[in-house]
């Protein structure tokens, strides 16, 4: 699809080839290949449209934080087959819900919401937020808590613990927080083995995450480009 084709959405379809070529860029300066890198678009805000746009140009993998906008667009999208991937706080009540239309869900952060999605009619990929900073009102579980609460993932078969999440502090070097982050990655497996996977790395800070080893990216702006205000 051309940029000529998607004139809602103007210079859609560059800011994904260069966030395409960075990504690349980034795995060859770390060594690696970056065919073992997902990248996750989050379309929080943006209409359907857009997502059905970026499936044309090739994207399989789309994020959303909300879960009411995450619901409403996989179900208007359905025909495209695309991976939904849930990156927000997750109310326990909701979890269910958004277990019908995501692959995978990237907050687990508390027994209970690990105990709300069993029983599932489909496996779901599960990842552990790790909070990376001292405060406890952010995102995400404590170091302390992680080899818990990923033996406590492990006894739910509904979910296939994937490995940490993390969103860098704003006020620590994305490279020194992701070097934090693939120590607790190192202390999952010692429980989970298979649980290899590092979700972590936006528009700003990709490059650091992939250097540290992260396998799933979660970008925006540097694809969507500027979020509309919010519905």
């Amino acid at each position: 699809m051309s940029e000529l084709s998607l004139p809602e959405f103007p210079g859609l379809a560059d800011r994904l080839a260069a966030v395409r070529e960075g990504v690349t860029d980034a795995c060859r300066a770390a060594r690696r290949d970056p065919e073992d890198v997902t990248t996750i678009v989050v379309t929080k805000f943006h209409p359907a449209a857009l997502v059905r746009a970026l499936a044309g140009l090739g994207v399989c993998d789309v994020g959303e934080n909300r879960h009411q906008e995450a619901q409403e667009k996989a179900a208007e999208l359905e025909d495209l087959g695309l991976n939904w991937h849930f990156v927000g706080q997750l109310q326990t009540k909701k979890a269910r819900q958004a277990a019908r239309y995501a692959h995978a869900i990237h907050s687990i952060d508390r027994a209970r919401l690990i105990d709300a999605l069993s029983d599932l009619e489909r496996p779901l990929d599960a990842f552990l937020q790790v909070n990376l900073t001292d405060d406890p009102g952010r995102g995400g579980i404590a170091a302390d808590e992680l080899e818990s609460l990923a033996e406590h993932a492990l006894q739910n078969p509904s979910l296939r613990l994937r490995g940490v999440m993390a969103v860098a502090p704003l006020d620590e070097e994305p490279a020194r927080a992701f070097e934090r982050l693939a120590g607790y990655s190192e202390r999952v497996r010692a429980v989970a083995p298979e649980a290899r996977d590092i979700s972590a790395g936006m528009t700003h800070d990709y490059a650091e995450a992939i250097a540290a080893g992260a396998t799933h990216l979660r970008i925006g702006s540097a694809i969507t480009g500027n979020r509309p205000e919010p519905r």
